[in-house]
């Protein structure tokens, strides 16, 4: 683990040298579908879970490291209905090699954006179009000791926006240390980064792809069944504050000359927390039948949140069932007062099936 963590270090430092640690994080990159939470039970945490090493197969795709083999011929799907339409989901399967003692995982995710009035500048309607993105994913996840995992997972992304397509492909790497004993887990991934093979026109620029460093630890109660997870994201870049040009007060992401102690510490600490997700998980039954969770995303709140009526921005929540073979989740996420994000997961195993 110490190794694991030294390394990951060196390869964060060197990321660091040619990454603009300066600049907000809005906008800065393409196919920003990639960070959607896939699965119900991710959305419910608040939408990162990179160090929980359990049967949930379709964690290996946040990190690689994750896969294992309880995860065997293991079948999931999820969907979400978003708002104003927009619906996005994840289909994988899971296979454990034995003679090469790891765990493949392959799966597909999309994200629908729905059809768009075609109009012209005069504003009459020329017909409409469609826009959607999908990404491949190729995984393997393999144990190196009793307590540390690592693993990587391989993207081949298309984004279709009307008749703008463009190409890329991105490469995620990631280890685990868990140990049982104490029911304590840490992880760490570094996710998409790749590059963008093709350009939605010829004489547009490459754009960067939303690379981002996670690191998460994760507790269970040792006589009660509740975990605790807590993800700091963006571990890459410090400042990601949204430098909102309409707000009536300032909100720089920089701490300006002059300001007095109480704001440079309200910018210092609202800039920390936008870069944690916390989650707590309830986990109840012999086989953990029955799961129930909450989760809470600061930087999702601090930028989609109406000052003065923010609502449940931010929060998010769940909850599992196991019936028979089937594990069915489901999740929701509040990202704004207009509305809230549904999503439904169902897994299986195939090996259930077999007497």
């Amino acid at each position: 683990m110490i190794h694991f963590l030294r390394n990951s270090i060196l390869l964060l430092a060197v990321l660091m040298i040619f990454t603009d640690v300066t600049a907000q994080s809005g906008g800065r990159s393409i196919y920003s579908f990639l960070n959607t939470p896939h699965t119900a039970r991710i959305a419910g945490l608040g939408s990162s879970l990179i160090m929980v090493r359990d049967d949930d197969a379709a964690l290996g795709y946040h990190n690689p490291a994750l896969l294992n083999p309880s995860m065997h011929q293991q079948l999931n799907f999820n969907t979400s209905m978003h708002i104003s339409g927009i619906n996005h989901g994840f289909a994988g399967y899971t296979h454990h090699l034995s003679k090469l003692d790891a765990t493949l995982m392959g799966g597909i995710q999309y994200f629908a954006y729905g059809q768009f009035d075609f109009t012209n500048s005069y504003g009459q309607s020329l017909g409409t179009f469609s826009a959607a993105e999908y990404a491949l994913n190729v995984g393997i996840g393999k144990q190196y000791s009793e307590k540390f995992s690592y693993g990587a997972n391989l993207k081949l992304i298309y984004s279709g926006l009307e008749t703008y397509n463009s190409l890329g492909g991105a490469v995620d790497i990631g280890g685990t240390y868990q140990d049982t004993t104490k029911k304590f887990s840490i992880g760490m991934s570094f996710k998409n980064l790749g590059y963008q093979f093709s350009k939605y026109h010829p004489d547009g620029e490459r754009e960067p792809l939303p690379f981002d460093v996670q690191i998460g630890i994760a507790k269970q109660l040792r006589y009660l069944p509740l975990r605790f997870s807590i993800v700091y994201h963006d571990l890459q870049r410090w400042n990601i504050r949204y430098k909102d040009p309409n707000a009536e007060e300032p909100t720089s992401i920089f701490v300006e000359e002059g300001a007095n102690e109480e704001t440079k510490f309200a910018i210092l600490s609202d800039n920390l927390f936008r870069h944690f997700i916390f989650g707590l998980e309830l986990l109840a039954g012999k086989k953990e039948n029955f799961r129930l969770r909450a989760g809470y995303n600061h930087q999702r709140r601090a930028e989609l949140g109406v000052d003065g009526t923010r609502g449940l921005a931010g929060f998010s929540g769940g909850l599992g069932l196991k019936i028979k073979q089937f594990r069915i989740e489901y999740g929701i996420t509040f990202y704004h007062l207009a509305g809230a994000a549904n999503q439904f997961s169902i897994a299986t195993n195939l090996s259930s099936f077999k007497r």
